[in-house]
């Protein structure tokens, strides 16, 4: 697996299969994959429609992405972007913020660590959906398949919002109790977290702000396990995560409602990826030279991404003719490309 044959592009029908299989593989915080056939072809769907984009923009649109191992002749991976967190309500998260307490009579002075619910996020564009078969894990595929994403949102700005979020799964055991969930949540909803999470169905439903305390609420008076699972990273979500770091996200300021999870968020035009992309002329060469780099081509329903060995000469990067092959594109055709690494 330690190659370079791999390629992004957008999810079809005929990925409904190994997407269920996914589905049923991914760790229990991963919300955005649910081993439901229908409800998993319903939103390939409507990433075909996004794609294609025979419609006006209205906010819901999803763009669902598969990486091939094409050596191996399979699919090994997904992603996502959802163009708007919340584009029919209102996005909830927790806000970490401290307030200071001090009495001068007594000489004691306290900062107090709260979460208030609030609805920053509503308008922001979410990566979702990160999935790779673990035996990829060790391999550049998982770079591919993260940020292959943010070039396809650098080409076409139009249709995502200028600041970018990511959920990511907190702690939680393999029947889903979640220890924050415990001793936060299920106090309002008198219900377990993976019966929360199967109603839900997201993070905009109004019933959430009926529920939960408006009021800053004292992290201090949650039981110890609740407190130190605060804000923690579910294991099998380090990798995606790690990625999200190296790209600028900050990771400190928003967790999840439900489980705690930390809750990445950035302006799109800081990232990594986006901030040291170029648009290049590309050329195809019989070698192989220069450094990994990862390229996307220019087009919208046709949208390829692929990792390759390139030099970069005079405006022109020069890459492999097989990656110029997998890209769909001709010597001469413009792209995007990021160094990886």
């Amino acid at each position: 697996m330690n190659h370079l044959d791999y390629l992004l592009r957008p999810a079809t029908l005929d990925d409904l299969d190994v997407m269920e299989k996914f589905s049923r593989a991914a760790t229990f915080g991963i919300r955005t994959l649910k081993p439901d056939r229908t409800r998993l072809a319903e939103r390939i769907e409507r990433s075909i429609a996004a794609f294609a984009g025979g419609e006006a923009q209205n906010g819901d649109e999803i763009y669902h992405f598969v990486l091939e191992d094409l050596r191996a002749g399979r699919v090994v991976g997904t992603s996502g972007i959802v163009a708007s967190a919340a584009s029919n309500g209102r996005f909830y998260c927790y806000r970490n913020e401290f307030l200071a307490h001090s009495s001068e009579e007594l000489g004691i002075s306290n900062r107090e660590h709260t979460l208030r619910l609030c609805e920053d996020l509503s308008n922001h564009t979410l990566l979702s959906s990160f999935y790779i078969e673990p035996e990829y894990s060790e391999t550049l595929a998982p770079q591919l398949l993260s940020r292959g994403r943010l070039l396809f949102i650098r080409n076409y700005p139009q249709l995502f919002a200028e600041r970018i979020g990511a959920e990511n799964p907190g702690l939680c055991d393999d029947e889903g109790n979640s220890p924050v969930w415990d001793a936060l949540g299920h106090r309002f909803f008198k219900m377990p977290f993976p019966e929360a999470e199967q109603r839900t169905g997201g993070r905009s439903k109004s019933f959430i702000a009926e529920l939960m305390p408006r009021m800053p609420v004292y992290v201090s008076l949650l039981t110890k396990d609740a407190q130190w699972a605060l804000g923690q990273l579910h294991p099998d979500a380090e990798l995606p995560f790690g990625i999200l770091v190296a790209e600028g996200f900050d990771v400190d300021s928003y967790v999840d409602i439900f489980d705690g999870g930390p809750i990445a968020e950035a302006g799109v035009a800081t990232l990594r990826s986006v901030v040291s992309a170029l648009n290049v002329e590309l050329r195809g060469e019989a070698g192989s030279a220069g450094d990994a780099c990862l390229v996307a081509n220019m087009e919208r329903e046709g949208f390829r991404a692929t990792l390759t060995q390139g030099e970069f000469l005079d405006d022109t990067l020069h890459i492999m003719r097989p990656a110029l092959e997998r890209l769909g594109l001709a010597e001469g055709a413009r792209a995007s490309a990021v160094w990886v690494g």
